[in-house]
């Protein structure tokens, strides 16, 4: 009896270490999960906001495309009015 007890004290007390340990693993993994879910949330929100801007942002590109276009095709209407004024000044000489 007296080399069970020692026995026995060792194996109650090795249980109660390891319930102790598979409850503090289990409760810390609880833990990180619910951060892993709160950091998740906040990264959705941020590719929310950077969709948003993305839009914004192709907005103006493509508004700037037109403006250029616009701007060349007025360049284009300028230079033929110069042409036609020279062409008018030259027969007002004449």
């Amino acid at each position: 009896m007296e080399v069970l007890m020692p026995f026995a004290t060792a194996v109650i007390t090795g249980l109660i270490a390891f319930a102790g340990t598979v409850y503090t693993g289990k409760k810390q993994h609880d833990i990180t999960v619910e951060e892993v879910r709160t950091e998740l949330e906040l990264v959705k929100k941020d590719i929310q906001m950077l969709e948003k801007s993305v839009s914004k942002h192709n907005g103006v590109i493509e508004r700037m495309f037109k403006v250029e276009n616009s701007i060349d095709l007025l360049d284009e209407k300028m230079k033929v009015a110069n042409h036609r004024i020279e062409d008018l000044e030259k027969i007002k000489e004449v």
